[in-house]
């Protein structure tokens, strides 16, 4: 299962973009779904994780109060509301989902990926 990313692009510090994550075949009911950024020459980390029932979640401190992830289960859509933007939010970011857990912060607990989009901030 492939998930499908969009909405990436070049915006200038202090906007705001929305991420889609598209999961056909799967549900976010069933799926806790994870957030992860990776900038050039650094390791994928974690932004935020949501189980699979919505009812716990986890963001990373540098994005607490500015991103916030919903989701749209007639679509079966995961969004990533990403606002008052940073240069040093200048990354490609991935979702994933798994459906093991209740949601986890490690990259290799997850089972499906996105193809990533690219987030550029310019000051």
């Amino acid at each position: 299962v492939q998930l499908v990313e969009s909405g990436g692009g070049l915006v200038q510090a202090g906007g705001s973009l929305r991420l889609s994550c598209a999961a056909p075949g799967i549900t976010h009911a069933d799926h806790a779904i994870g957030w992860f950024s990776q900038a050039p020459g650094k390791e994928r980390e974690s932004i935020s994780c949501v189980s699979n029932n919505g009812r716990h979640s986890y963001y990373t401190n540098s994005v607490k109060g500015r991103f916030t992830v919903t989701s749209d289960n007639a679509k079966n859509t995961v969004y990533l509301q990403m606002n008052s933007l940073k240069p040093e939010d200048t990354a490609v970011y991935y979702c994933a989902a798994q459906a093991t857990l209740r949601y986890t912060r490690r990259p290799n607990d997850y089972d499906y990926w996105g193809q990533g989009t690219q987030v550029t901030v310019s000051s």
